[in-house]
């Protein structure tokens, strides 16, 4: 008898993605839905895929998706986020494997990032390699504040066909993300303790550190190959990294000129 598969998914207003995620994932047995209050339609478009939903408050990325994952019933998970797509040769590999016994608990799959609607296959982005799909138990996210990641209690194996991430539509939805994640990783390089006691350290950082990551990256990497919409990504990429820096060297300026 063939492994049972849920699909478990966090969603905050994601109406103009979740349609495509969810008919990519069709013939999953079980699709999960937790919410943490949209205002738009994405409850109702979830409904109407026949997703079980369920509303909580949010509790951070890590928190919120192992919540998710919580709820599967399935004898496998495939953890998602709601701008990310399973391509069919993806969907025909899973459920080929789910057919008979898996040789591994857990297995990371190629994820394909999308920039202003161009696939990136260079500068890093590609495979980049997420562990999404396991026997349910054996894997959860860590918590962390940002870039949250998966852990699994043993080996893991790799599938060959992509997962389509839809990262960024629009300039707006990158400044946007930037942002707030920005913030995120300065908190998180703060509460680490990799941010020391010296915020010349990490105001040096934030100008050294932008710059060498995009010659890395663009250079090195090959990122140039991707086009316009690759010297955009590892311009802004670099600028993120500017902003988390700058924001950590605020943090401990202000503690420093306070006393605390």
């Amino acid at each position: 008898m063939p492994n049972s598969l849920s699909v478990a998914i966090i969603t905050l207003n994601e109406a103009a993605n979740l349609p495509r995620t969810l008919a990519s994932v069709r013939g999953a047995g079980e699709i999960v839905v937790v919410d943490s209050g949209s205002t738009d339609a994405t409850l109702r478009i979830a409904r109407s895929f026949g997703a079980r939903v369920f509303e909580e408050p949010w509790k951070g990325f890590a928190a919120q998706k192992n919540s998710a994952i919580a709820h599967a019933t399935g004898d496998w998970v495939l953890s998602l986020d709601a701008d990310e797509e399973v391509s069919p040769g993806l969907a025909q590999e899973i459920q080929a494997l789910l057919a008979g016994e898996p040789k591994f608990a857990a297995y990371r799959i190629p994820r394909l990032n999308h920039f202003l609607g161009r696939a990136l296959r260079h500068g890093g982005y590609w495979p980049d390699p997420k562990l999404r799909l396991f026997r349910r138990g054996a894997a959860s996210f860590e918590d962390r504040a940002v870039h949250e990641t998966m852990k699994a209690s043993g080996p893991v194996g790799r599938l060959k066909n992509p997962l389509f991430h839809h990262c960024y539509p629009t300039l707006e939805d990158y400044i946007e993300h930037m942002n707030r994640y920005s913030s995120l990783a300065a908190r998180a390089l703060i509460d680490s303790g990799r941010a020391g006691r010296s915020s010349l350290r990490l105001l040096w950082n934030a100008f050294l550190n932008p710059a060498a990551t995009f010659a890395y990256n663009y250079f090195f990497r090959l990122g140039f190959l991707d086009g316009r919409e690759g010297l955009l990504q590892h311009w802004n990429h670099s600028a993120y990294i500017h902003w988390k820096f700058v924001k950590a060297w605020r943090a401990v300026r202000g503690a420093a000129s306070t006393g605390a």
